[in-house]
């Protein structure tokens, strides 16, 4: 593979790192096996495998030295294959564990090595001799959510995919621009840049009346604690039919009304708490995952804490995700990400640390929904039973929400700061709770 500069959104996250505040997406699958030595022979297969993956080759170089053709690069980055790549570097088979999820949160708070290829893939054998764990990390500078999948597949068990007709391109209206609207995008991007800093201001000024949360406010202390939650998907289904609205729609209300009933039994109190949420879109097509770079917006919407109704916290959910579809996601403060592309890479790079700051500003809570296959994973015949999908804590933040579903079930993946949210369990607690509530407010 020949190098590539990266584009500016990677290197925003490239920049915005810090010790206490790894940019890194994180994957737990629980693997299902009847051997005592499944996790060895998963990491044997892994590291195997990653050698034949061009992808997983793919160092970050810094550039301090400006091209004639490219005086701008000066500070940039490019993404260029490892003279040196040794998978063993980063596949890692750990001792056996009886929790999973203790483990995760604690190889989550470790860096990635920013000389190698940014991944890794750590195996944790269970400690019941036959289920095993493989969390996978990805820089995001190296990956976005859609193209870590594409590379963690890579290297489990080819997947049976069933054969199908080709059809006829159908237009993904919120992903990819219409070629014929391109001219009036183009001239429409400085305006939507000031629309969206325009919108980021108001909702700064507004925050100003709506008192937050210890939970949201907390020093951060580069710790860290994971914790997973599994949801039958007819049961948001059946709430959906009932009400109206899509599915992220009910999974985002269902993050609302767990977040107030813990915060209710922390003794901070819910009433008058509305968080910011940014939900991240991405802008990429879903069948591909080129060019490697990040291609993502986001949405701002408040999640009605306050609200005792749980029927009344979906209905808002529903409108105001319904207002950013309409208002397309290169609008509204939500799209601040789309003004990476308008700073020089040498502003990424004095800037990152203010604009890591300033991400609490932004928003509370980041709650991100990450694709996967309907078909099953495996790894050495070993079917994945669960995956969690586990998002960067930017600073300022002490908790990120993550949601994939798979093979007819929601699997949420909590990540906090360890010391500022200790009780993550009983947030992970809360959201199973919260769906037999939106069940049971639905009627028969």
């Amino acid at each position: 593979m020949t190098s590539d500069q990266l584009a500016p959104l990677d290197l925003a996250f490239w920049n915005l790192e810090s010790a206490e505040h790894p940019m890194h997406l994180g994957a737990l699958g629980v693997f299902s096996s009847h051997s005592p030595t499944a996790g060895a022979h998963a990491a044997d297969l892994l590291a195997a495998r990653a050698a034949a993956v061009p992808g997983l080759r793919m160092r970050i170089r810094d550039i301090w030295q400006p091209s004639p053709l490219q005086p701008l690069s000066f500070g940039s980055a490019t993404r260029e294959p490892d003279p040196d790549f040794d998978p063993l570097h980063h596949v890692r088979l750990h001792a056996p564990t009886a929790d999973f999820h203790a483990e995760a949160g604690r190889l989550m708070e470790r860096s990635l090595e920013r000389g190698r290829p940014p991944w890794e893939a750590h195996v944790l054998p269970g400690d019941d001799g036959v289920s095993f764990a493989v969390l996978f990390k990805f820089h995001h500078a190296l990956a976005d959510g859609l193209r870590a999948l594409t590379l963690a597949a890579a290297i489990l068990d080819p997947m049976d995919l069933p054969e199908r007709k080709p059809r006829p391109e159908e237009p993904r209206r919120g992903l990819l621009p219409d070629v014929r609207k391109l001219p009036g995008l183009v001239r429409g991007t400085l305006s939507d840049v000031g629309r969206a800093l325009d919108i980021g201001a108001s909702l700064a000024v507004s925050s100003l009346g709506v008192r937050s949360s210890s939970a949201f406010t907390a020093e951060a202390t580069g710790t860290r604690r994971t914790a997973g939650v599994v949801l039958d998907l007819d049961d948001v289904h059946r709430v959906r039919k009932a009400q109206g609205g899509t599915v992220n729609d009910v999974l985002i209300a269902l993050v609302a009304g767990a977040l107030r009933r813990w915060l209710d039994e922390r003794g901070d109190g819910s009433d008058g708490v509305r968080p910011r949420a940014l939900i991240p879109v991405s802008k990429r097509r879903p069948r591909t995952a080129h060019p490697q770079g990040n291609r993502l917006s986001g949405y701002l919407i408040r999640l009605p804490v306050n609200d005792p109704d749980p029927l009344g916290r979906l209905d808002t959910v529903r409108s105001a995700m319904d207002r950013n579809k309409d208002a397309g996601p290169n609008r509204g403060a939500g799209a601040v990400a789309l003004l990476a592309d308008h700073v020089p890479a040498l502003g990424h790079r004095l800037g990152g640390p203010l604009v890591s700051q300033a991400a609490r500003l932004w928003f509370d809570i980041l709650v991100t929904s990450v694709p996967l296959p309907s078909l099953g994973l495996k790894l050495g015949g070993n079917p994945v039973t669960q995956v969690f999908p586990f998002a960067p804590l930017a600073r300022g933040q002490s908790l990120a929400v993550a949601v994939s579903t798979y093979r007819g079930r929601v699997h949420y993946g909590l990540v906090a700061d360890a010391e500022a949210v200790p009780d993550l369990d009983r947030l992970a607690a809360a959201l199973t709770e919260e769906v037999q509530t939106l069940i049971s407010a639905c009627g028969p």
